[in-house]
């Protein structure tokens, strides 16, 4: 072999690296939510980072935030690879609600909405529940199937749950393929919180 050919073949070719890929989740609750998604461990096949947001504000200040920081990230170079929006219906107009999820569709954000609260996603680990009731009964009924008092800032709600995550999203999932034909004003319960932990999941 000459040394010419010798010489090429000691060049190396720079490997191309790999974005970082991120994930943003931006929470209506300040504590409850962010305590939760923030113990999903990486999975690099899926996402190297979540970022999670608490934002303690309504339904459709969510949204824009999660519009705001999504393109922030865009202009400067370290874009999203996916952005959530997880908010409740509570206690908040019907109209603002159904508003803020018209936006986050015209504005390309997914969103993992529950009616009436984030709750509702823990209950649903144990049962299947598809009668409405106020948050306050959520609390009660959680405590029970926990076996201790349930606080709503626990940070350790995912370590409590995850054995049962894959009966949460089935029961998640059949409870809005019950009621996702009719008019979102009739959908109680319901939540897509299992559509985004389906993602993190992978």
């Amino acid at each position: 072999m000459s040394r010419s050919l010798r010489s090429v073949d000691l060049v190396r070719i720079p490997k191309r690296k790999r974005h970082i890929r991120k994930i943003l989740i931006v929470c209506e609750g300040e504590k409850t939510e962010p305590a939760y998604f923030k113990k999903f461990p990486e999975k690099p096949e899926v996402f190297d980072v979540l970022d999670v947001k608490g934002i303690g504000n309504n339904t459709i200040f969510v949204v824009n935030k999660a519009i705001e920081l999504r393109d922030k990230a865009e202009k400067d170079g370290e874009p999203y690879i996916e952005t959530w929006a997880v908010f409740d219906k509570d206690d908040f107009p019907q109209e603002n609600f159904e508003k803020a999820i018209k936006l986050a569709a015209e504005n390309r954000i997914n969103c993992a909405y529950s009616i009436e609260c984030f709750e509702l996603w823990y209950l649903l680990h144990f049962n299947y529940y598809d009668t409405g009731m106020h948050r306050t009964d959520y609390f009660e009924k959680l405590s029970q199937l926990l076996k201790q008092p349930y606080t709503k800032n626990s940070d350790n709600m995912y370590n409590l749950l995850k054995a049962k995550t894959n009966i949460a999203i089935k029961n998640a999932r059949k409870l809005y393929l019950n009621q996702y034909t009719q008019p979102l004003s009739e959908q109680n319960p319901v939540t897509l919180v299992f559509e985004l932990v389906e993602k993190l999941k992978g």
